[in-house]
């Protein structure tokens, strides 16, 4: 039975989230539909982790064992896949992995990308798909702020709570690594990329919502420096819309081949 590591593409706009539903409106439903109509039963995929509803990804990777019987290449799972889901996802990659090979627990790192428009009115091809904000802000101040999270940390004041926390959790538990974290300008549209070794629930939504604070003027970078420094305070509530919000790509080690970016490029 061999074991397929799939890289896909989505708008969440439409999507309440990649896990499975019991309504089956998520992404995770949608794609094991699609793969359900050319096996004729169903086949359970996992993740390298879940996305929120409203949040989309240039490259979500995600496995799934494929019953022998089935002798599908596996190039030719993607344009399989692809004819029976709609636009909204794509399967951009389909390779073999090592049958131990696991998607969420093989991941290394991921980067996500949050973009906000800083238009005065904003274009209806980007509703849903950025955070708009005509009012102004400190460009300079946020990418300042978003350097502040670079390093290892304690995120917890920056981790919503899912509610299958651990009652008592390791000391380790919020413990993450930020390698580094960009803005990039192009005319209104400000990208805010984050490279890390993980993520918890909302975590990039709070990153980008606090830093935004700072940006206005209603936090200094010295009290965002110490929300990190002393992780026991209160969490922050200021968390940035799903909207602009997008998993970029995912990082593996040698365990898994190639895993394609949004330019087409390989990163191994």
């Amino acid at each position: 039975m061999p074991r397929l590591l799939f890289t896909c593409a989505y708008d969440g706009y439409s999507y309440c989230g990649w896990q499975s539903q019991r309504g089956g409106e998520s992404v995770q439903d949608t794609i094991e539909t699609a793969m359900a109509c050319i096996l004729k039963h169903l086949l359970r995929i996992a993740a390298s982790g879940r996305t929120d509803a409203g949040v989309h990804a240039h490259a979500q990777c995600f496995h799934a064992d494929i019953p022998a019987e089935c002798r599908m290449k596996p190039e030719n799972w993607v344009a399989a896949l692809n004819a029976h889901l709609p636009a909204s996802i794509r399967i951009i990659q389909a390779e073999v992995v090592a049958e131990d090979f696991h998607a969420r627990f093989d991941a290394v790192g991921k980067e996500y990308v949050y973009l906000i428009s800083r238009a005065p009115v904003l274009t209806p091809f980007l509703h849903g798909r950025a955070w708009h904000i005509p009012q102004p802000f400190d460009a300079d101040l946020l990418e300042a702020a978003l350097h502040v999270y670079e390093g290892e940390h304690d995120f917890r004041r920056f981790a919503a709570n899912r509610g299958t926390e651990p009652e008592n959790p390791p000391a380790d538990f919020y413990i993450r690594t930020i390698y580094s974290t960009r803005m990039q300008a192009e005319g209104d549209m400000l990208r805010l990329c984050f490279h890390g070794n993980g993520f918890m629930y909302r975590m990039v939504r709070l990153l980008v919502g606090t830093a935004h604070q700072v940006a206005r003027g209603r936090m200094s970078i010295d009290a965002l420096a110490a929300m990190l420094q002393n992780p026991q305070g209160e969490k922050t509530r200021y968390c940035a819309p799903a909207a602009g919000l997008y998993l970029n790509r995912v990082f593996y080690g040698k365990t898994a081949g190639a895993v394609l970016a949004p330019d087409g490029a390989r990163e191994k």
